[in-house]
């Protein structure tokens, strides 16, 4: 695990349903923040916040704990070693039918932004999904979406999740090493390791959401990827923090709607650019359009995530969930009228 410390917040007002307040400060001066992969362009927006200082200027301070997968975050905040999460949307749904609240409330991406590709020496055998039974595929981490996106493929072909092989390989650099050695016969990941690995021609996409359009196609609409999510009682308790927490990502989604390929390859780290700028800039350009403009949650996009899951996991019983209980639009809808 990776650890960063991130300056972080913004003023903000009133920040939550329940409890009013004009210019309400951050409850807790510093708060910890779990993640799972953040070199990832799925959390790009996270990334932006803390290299331009709007979690600082929002008046808050932000440690930053990267780990393998999505999966893995998780699991720190019901832990209780992380405060809040930059995580996929999905979890708080997970987390209902387990009985446990947990609530989104700051939108990085509204297209899922992973990809299934086969190496090629594989993809000339498989003719659809029912092919791919016994195969091995690299995740970011077993149960993260990457996974889940997986076995959402795989059971339109038939087959359980148990008839795939998930191995967790991380977000980088690793990706590419899996494939290139032969250790998986597929990836479902995030760019910019799916872009590197399409430009060396190692592998061929078979499901695409990168893009708006992919996102029609095979959700029906838009789909509400990474977000920031906390317990539903951390959001009650600490309303000043976590407006500020959604005031940053905010600030850095609209930053991302105009900014040059190159302005965003020279904001990160350079380790991100895993070693070939080009190819980083072509990968954030691919996925621009599906990073939520003001970090709220679009209209069918809870009922679309659901569906994906109920289609891929048999312990997800969409009748019993309360989508409304998942997210709370509130904070980032004052960020964007503050921006």
């Amino acid at each position: 695990m990776r650890r960063r410390t991130l300056l972080a917040a913004a003023p903000m007002m009133l920040v939550a349903p329940h409890v009013v307040r004009a210019q309400a400060k951050p409850e807790k001066s510093k708060v910890i923040l779990a993640v799972g992969g953040k070199s990832a362009l799925y959390y790009l927006s996270l990334t932006i916040a803390e290299r331009k200082g709007f979690f600082k200027e929002a008046g808050i301070d932000v440690e930053i704990n990267d780990f393998q997968g999505g999966a893995k975050s998780l699991q720190a905040l019901m832990g209780g070693s992380a405060d809040v999460v930059a995580g996929a949307y999905e979890h708080t749904i997970r987390m209902q039918q387990r009985g446990q609240d947990v609530t989104g409330f700051a939108l990085i991406g509204r297209g899922m932004q992973i990809c299934i590709a086969l190496r090629n020496d594989v993809a000339a055998r498989v003719k659809g999904p029912a092919d791919i039974k016994g195969m091995k595929f690299g995740v970011t981490a077993p149960g993260s979406s990457t996974n889940m996106l997986l076995n959402f493929w795989a059971a339109k072909g038939g087959l359980k999740a148990s008839d795939v092989v998930a191995i967790g390989v991380g977000a980088g650099a690793s990706v590419i090493a899996a494939v290139e050695k032969g250790e998986v016969d597929g990836v479902s990941q995030t760019d910019p390791a799916l872009t590197i690995l399409t430009d060396k021609n190692l592998v061929k996409v078979v499901v695409d959401t990168r893009t708006t359009k992919g996102n029609q196609e095979v959700f029906g609409g838009p789909f509400p990827a990474a977000s920031l999510y906390s317990q539903s009682d951390f959001i009650k308790k600490n309303p000043g923090t976590t407006q500020a927490l959604a005031t940053g990502i905010v600030r850095a989604n609209q930053w991302l709607q105009t900014a040059s390929p190159a302005d965003v390859a020279n904001a990160v780290p350079e380790g991100y650019l895993l070693g070939d700028r080009a190819v980083y800039e072509k990968s954030f350009a691919g996925v621009r359009e599906t990073i939520s403009p003001d970090g709220t949650m679009p209209a069918g996009a809870m009922e679309n995530c659901l569906k994906f899951l109920a289609e891929s996991d048999p312990g997800i019983k969409a009748g019993s969930v309360k989508l409304a209980d998942t997210w709370n639009n509130e904070f980032a809808q004052r960020a964007a009228k503050r921006s």
